[in-house]
């Protein structure tokens, strides 16, 4: 099959289902072609549970990935969206659906206006810009729903051809955590455990020095420019 860019996976273990969208989306437009989209649905829909989509794609036809979108929206189980390399234009739209996106630390995201090819008089000219905005919004519709952004900032940074690493995804609501941190909190907030700690010990160290109380507070400012 041409257009299969994606493959279903079960752990036999967990019975967790994995689905991975690799490559360009569709090669060939899912406009008019009724099996490929059918294939998808019906092998998206032939298990239950919860679903992790892992995204490594450039993007491609914005018709399979609207669909694509709708389906994983539509379906029963929870859908997690897992990008491990980049979900770009036609991808970042897929990776929306997500009930949690999550990014490899060096993964990127990239939204832009979307593009076409026409030829023709004025009209026809006209009718394919007209054409481009409807699609423009449609795509907008699924970015503010996930990001909670005004549609006016999502349509200039579509515009300007935005490059996402994982922290500004995730600062702009198109992620919601970034892969492989789980601990990083907990280490965060073991370090400033033991900053205060340090800090405590040594001033009370100088409170048993009275005349020193002067150079006790200072210390304590000292201490804190150092220890942060």
């Amino acid at each position: 099959m041409k257009n299969k860019f994606w493959k279903f996976v079960r752990d036999s273990d967990t019975g967790e289902r994995t689905l991975r969208l690799e490559g360009t989306i569709a090669r060939e437009t899912w406009l008019g072609d009724t099996v490929t989209p059918t294939i998808f649905r019906e092998e998206l829909n032939s298990g239950d549970g919860n679903i992790t989509v892992w995204i490594n794609s450039l993007g491609g036809d914005v018709y399979a990935a609207a669909q694509i979108y709708n389906m994983l929206m539509d379906y029963k189980g929870e859908v997690t969206i897992k990008i491990d390399g980049i979900a770009a234009s036609a991808a970042s739209v897929v990776a929306m659906s997500g009930g949690t996106v999550e990014m490899s630390p060096a993964g990127m995201m990239m939204i832009h206006d979307p593009a076409t090819v026409a030829i023709g008089n004025s009209n026809e000219m006209q009718a394919a810009i007209d054409f481009l905005d409807e699609i423009k919004e449609s795509i907008i519709n699924a970015y503010e729903l996930k990001t909670n952004l005004p549609r006016e900032k999502i349509s200039e940074m579509m515009r300007a051809e935005t490059w996402m690493n994982a922290k500004k995804a995730v600062e702009l609501g198109f992620a919601d955590k970034i892969m492989f941190t789980e601990n990083q909190t907990e280490d965060s907030e073991g370090m400033i455990f033991s900053r205060m700690a340090v800090t405590n010990s040594l001033l009370e160290k100088f409170k048993k020095i009275p005349d020193d109380r002067i150079f006790a507070s200072d210390l304590h400012k000292r201490l804190n420019l150092i220890l942060h």
